[in-house]
């Protein structure tokens, strides 16, 4: 049986990847965080083991914060075009976030199923999930979040 391959880069072509396997969780996330780095009303989050995801060509920056929760967040992006290409939770170790909108054409060729932090979600967004959670599970506020996070 031939695993499921999909690969993928950033704008510029400096970065390539290559995922393997079905992803383990799939979702649109309006959190502020992801608003803030895709500069748009959500992201796209398709997550795989870490090994599942491999780099093939190129060099990442990072970016390291801790969310109001006071888990780490890393996201790693292309230095030449600024392009986010994977993120690191704290909260799920040996698990890389993927941009979803980063694989190649067609680049959507997987579900998603959930919104996550719908409590911020742009007025204007309507998606057909399953599933559409206010927060999540895991969170659990331990300070506020700075300005620029709170929209103030």
């Amino acid at each position: 049986m031939t695993e499921e391959i999909h690969e993928g880069g950033c704008a510029c072509g400096s970065v390539r990847y290559r995922t393997t396997g079905a992803p383990t969780k799939t979702a649109a996330c309006h959190c502020r965080y992801c608003q803030l780095r895709t500069g748009s009303a959500f992201g796209v989050s398709v997550y795989f083991p870490e090994e599942r995801v491999e780099l093939l060509q190129g060099a990442l920056s990072e970016y390291s914060f801790q969310t109001e929760s006071g888990r780490g967040f890393t996201t790693q992006f292309c230095p030449r075009c600024g392009t986010t290409l994977f993120w690191r939770l704290g909260l799920s170790e040996g698990a890389v976030g993927v941009a979803g909108g980063t694989f190649d054409p067609p680049s959507f060729w997987y579900e998603v199923d959930r919104e996550i932090f719908t409590r911020s979600k742009a007025g204007f967004v309507r998606l057909d999930v399953a599933h559409s959670l206010e927060t999540t599970a895991s969170y659990e506020p331990t300070c506020e979040d700075p300005a620029p996070l709170r929209g103030g």
